[in-house]
């Protein structure tokens, strides 16, 4: 890297050519004022607090925008360079109204904000000469239910606009009107409430005054604390920091962390206060005897006390562990079964797995991977040997072409999706690949809106064009790639022309789409449950092993694989042995030499067969008392199968034919509404623990409140149960031994994260594999070689396997269900978050507009959607995005849920439901 010499203050100075004065100030220690500028956004220059005095030269610069040159002479506190940064203060706050901050404490230290600290700094007061001209008073604009808008303390700087425009690529805000009426206005001066503000927050985050304020945080700005942790909700990872204030979470920003650059969604940064909800269990519970499991009050729940009476921890312990010990002594180890969470810590998964396997004697452990991307994991354990992302998110930074398949980002993974947008900023082709015209849609250079359930056709045609064109990179093929040959010779039948009439694809936007990723220079594939969820979804995913690995687009920046995961800790989880036919790192249950040496690691017999999955354990629920191996009792932690299972009222009904259930959560769930037993346990900012990542970055989780009433830290309950079923744990230390939980698990992964110890982790994120202490670890892997046995890429063919259920006379259209922005996993969380259920307070169905008019159907109407397995009503909505013949719904809504509707036909390798397509007939619900 070139750099320059020159002279700052006086003192002679080296620093990179291309870097500004101010930031090569601010890292010796000399405090600029500034107000338009922040780190992380373009600077502007445009408020001139930070200006400084240049040698030789008439004007001032502004030190943000300005680099440094080879024998420049810089006085950043001249006595001209200071008189102009105060008179720059002493006019904006000369400007504000009379009423000042509107709803900031009169005692607060710095009513406006980053412009009350500088003027202090700098000991600027407003003169009486200027304060006559005082700009008019604006009204407060409240319409927003997460924040509140105060131009009044506006100063224009326009961080708010780079923010929503260059960081999160929503381009709501804006300047309007010209001279003194210029000001900050959403869309077309909407009022923030009624605009497109996706609620991200980052304008709340940018603002230096307080214009822009979260309402939870209206009055005093002094906190008790503040700690740093990371984002409970989707896989992408986030790091906040938590604000307390009387115990209470009252708002969050966004941390410099490896996934977000301090950004955050709508989610992470206002959907805390769940943790708060008067909803929350406090007591042990017990159901009362002769209290039946009834199914039907999953549809309007009942009062509590008249199914369960509390209880204390002694009592409800030893009724949780008794009926467990008993079913297993006479009915043998697989009469037991646990759910997990992936919405948990590492510490929590691991120890929930060991507890399976150790205590309850068999491997039926499954959690909610198995419902998003069992598939993909199949598949990429299969082909490339590690069921892992490829590369990080941020990597599409390095591609110059992105598929985006299966996926709507902005709303499942919206931190992620801002990298996606930036990349397209600077020029990034993206491809959108989905049945669902998304909002990513908007930023694409190409959309191929593919029929459902085509996706082996899209993407054999698209293979065909790449092996037929002579477009395929045969040095990597010939290197690193097994079944070449096989492949090549499968998909010569798979024409555009062919499969066009199958997937809807013009046969010339095929070609184009399969010629500009396989001539990149770098080409990343990233996708969803909409890869995932089908009876087809391991041969979804072997397609696109087969795509990226026949151009070489993989092991290198910019390219790979990356299954975008849903949830906070579903790639730990998983990583942790919280899988049925999986060990700690991904060890086969069935392999020897794994089995053999976690019966010594953990000095006890193990069951060397895998175990059920989650709809298996439903299956074996309901099974007849004759099958030896039928499912009796059950402890599900942090899951709730009862609201997130495929044909839910088959799945209830086998959790209330269960002879016992145990259930521990933070709420009183749907399925805690049909346990024997309920455990109050501890909500994610009320422990501590880590967390993998989508990027297999491996994160440290802080306790910023304590769990309300007498709920307990969900690694204690875990430890009780274990010491009533026998076995002999001795983990101490702070926080239920978290720390002793973490080494022992590290040793059963070695060596994915051995070199991430305890104490690494506190210092900051660390990506695996990550095999020795000085090792950086690896975001980027498969450089040279795949974790296979023979260290090369196995290419699997697929054929075109229709989905298990097709459309006809009577159930003519296809239901597709996902998540929405607002809401996540199965509500029971984002729905008790004030702000997030404001924004979307009600279930809703969505449809293509031509479907409605055929149909006589207007938006706002109740709708009746039915399946052959049930039928829910909800609200329509209209949606230009969604594909004729099919109607699309969120699944976070108990009183519409969606999985009532769905298919439980499983995909043959992964196991995993076909949430994705299943065959309804929609109409009104006044005539339905």
């Amino acid at each position: 890297m070139s750099t320059v010499q020159f002279t700052l203050n006086g003192q002679s100075v080296e620093a990179p050519a291309g870097k500004s004065i101010f930031n090569i100030a601010q890292e010796l220690g000399i405090a600029i004022p500034h107000l338009c500028h922040k780190e992380g956004l373009a600077p502007d220059g445009n408020c001139r607090a930070c200006v400084v005095e240049v040698a030789g030269e008439r004007t001032l610069a502004p030190s943000c925008c300005r680099s440094a040159t080879p024998g420049m002479q810089v006085q950043t506190h001249s006595e001209r360079a200071l008189k102009s940064q105060k008179m720059v203060l002493e006019m904006l706050l000369a400007d504000l109204p009379e009423q000042g901050h509107k709803w900031l404490d009169d005692r607060a230290e710095a009513p406006h904000g980053e412009l009350s600290q500088w003027a202090e700094h700098l000991g600027v007061q407003v003169r009486p000469a200027l304060a006559a001209i005082k700009r008019e008073a604006v009204p407060a604009d409240l319409s927003h239910p997460a924040m509140a808008v105060n131009l009044d303390a506006c100063i224009q700087c326009n961080r708010c606009e780079r923010a929503c425009r260059d960081l999160q690529v929503n381009d709501v805000i804006g300047l309007a009107f010209r001279g003194a009426h210029t000001q900050v206005v959403f869309d077309l001066a909407d009022p923030m409430g009624g605009s497109s503000c996706v609620g991200c927050g980052e304008c709340v985050q940018a603002c230096p005054t307080g214009a822009l304020m979260p309402k939870s945080h209206m009055g005093p700005q002094k906190v008790d604390r503040e700690i740093d942790s990371v984002c409970p909700f989707c896989g992408v990872g986030c790091l906040v920091t938590y604000q307390v204030k009387d115990e209470k979470i009252i708002s969050v920003q966004g941390r410099e962390g490896p996934a977000n650059q301090g950004r955050l969604c709508v989610k992470g940064r206002f959907g805390m206060d769940y943790i708060h909800s008067p909803d929350r269990i406090t007591r042990p519970l017990i159901r009362k005897a002769g209290v039946v499991k009834d199914v039907a009050l999953l549809e309007g729940h009942s009062d509590w006390r008249d199914v369960f009476r509390e209880a204390t921890w002694e009592e409800a312990l030893d009724l949780a562990t008794l009926p467990l010990n008993t079913l297993r002594q006479q009915h043998g180890p697989k009469s037991l079964a646990g759910f997990g969470s992936a919405k948990g810590s590492n510490e929590e998964a691991y120890l929930f797995q060991k507890l399976v396997r150790t205590g309850f004697g068999s491997n039926n452990v499954d959690h909610c991977t198995r419902l998003c991307h069992a598939s993909s994991v199949a598949a990429l354990l299969e082909g490339v040997g590690s069921g892992a992302v490829s590369n990080p998110v941020r990597d599409v930074a390095h591609a110059d072409l992105i598929i985006v398949i299966g996926s709507n980002p902005t709303a499942n993974h919206p931190v992620a999706a801002t990298w996606m947008k930036n990349a397209a900023q600077r020029g990034t082709r993206i491809v959108l690949m989905d049945p669902r015209i998304t909002d990513i849609g908007r930023h694409a250079w190409r959309t191929l809106q593919f029929k459902a359930d085509s996706d082996v056709a899209l993407l054999n045609a698209m293979l065909h064009v790449i092996v037929t064109e002579n477009l395929c990179d045969e040095t990597f093929l010939r290197e690193r790639a097994d079944n070449v040959a096989e492949l090549k010779a499968h998909v010569r039948d798979y024409t555009p022309e062919a499969m066009s009439a199958i997937c809807g694809i013009p046969a010339d936007s095929i070609r184009e789409v399969a010629r500009a990723y396989a001539g990149a220079q770098a080409a990343m594939i990233l996708w969803g449950m909409g890869v995932s969820q089908h009876v087809h979804g391991t041969d979804n995913v072997r397609c696109l092993i087969a795509l990226a690995s026949i151009t070489g687009q993989i092991g290198r920046p910019g390219t790979g694989l990356h299954p975008l995961r849903g949830q906070n800790n579903v790639q730990g989880a998983s990583d942790a042995g919280l899988i049925p036919m999986m060990y700690p790192n991904y060890q086969r249950v069935s392999d020897k030499s794994a089995h053999d040496w976690f019966e010594k690691f953990w000095g006890t017999p193990l069951d060397d067969q895998p175990g059920y999955t989650v709809v298996e354990i439903m299956h074996k629920a309901l099974a007849p008392d004759s099958d030896p191996h039928k499912v009796r009792g059950m402890y599900v932690m942090g899951e709730n199968p009862a609201m997130s299972d495929p044909d839910l009222h088959h799945a209830r009904h086998a959790l209330a034919s269960l002879q016992h259930l145990v259930v521990q959560d933070i709420f009183l769930t749907e399925t805690a509404w049909l346990a024997d037993v309920v455990l109050p346990a501890s909500a994610w900012p009320e422990k501590t623990g880590t967390v993998s990542n989508t990027d297999r970055t491996v994160q440290m989780g802080r306790q910023a409140v304590l769990p309300p009433g007498d709920a307990k830290p969900d690694l204690w309950i875990i430890q009780q149960m274990a010491e009533r079923m026998g076995l002999d744990w001795s983990y101490a230390g702070e926080h239920d031994g978290v720390a002793q939980v973490y080494e022992e698990m590290r040793q059963a992964m070695a060596p994915a994260i051995g070199g991430i110890d305890w104490a690494r982790l506190n210092a900051g994120s660390v990506t695996y594999p990550c095999v020795s202490a000085d090792d950086p670890g690896q975001p980027i892997v498969f450089h040279d070689q795949f974790p296979t046995q023979d260290g090369r890429v196995r290419l699997v063919t697929a054929g075109l396997i229709p989905a298990n259920e097709q459309p006809d006379a009577e159930y003519p259209m296809v239901l597709i269900t996902g998540r929405q922005l607002e809401h996540w996993h199965t509500g029971s969380m984002t729905r008790r978050a004030t702000v997030l259920d404001a924004l979307e307070p009600a279930a809703t169905a969505s449809m293509h507009p031509s479907d409605m008019a055929r149909l006589g159907l207007q938006a706002g109407q109740r709708i009746q959607v039915v399946s052959r397995r049930g039928h829910v009503e909800l609200v329509l909505r209209q949606d230009s995005g969604t594909p004729l013949g099919t109607v699309f719904m969120p699944f976070a809504y108990v009183e519409a849920a969606a999985n009532v509707l769905t298919n439980a036909a499983l995909d043959p390798f992964g196991k995993i439901p076909e949430f994705k397509y299943c065959a309804v007939r929609v109409a009104s619900a006044i005539t339905a």
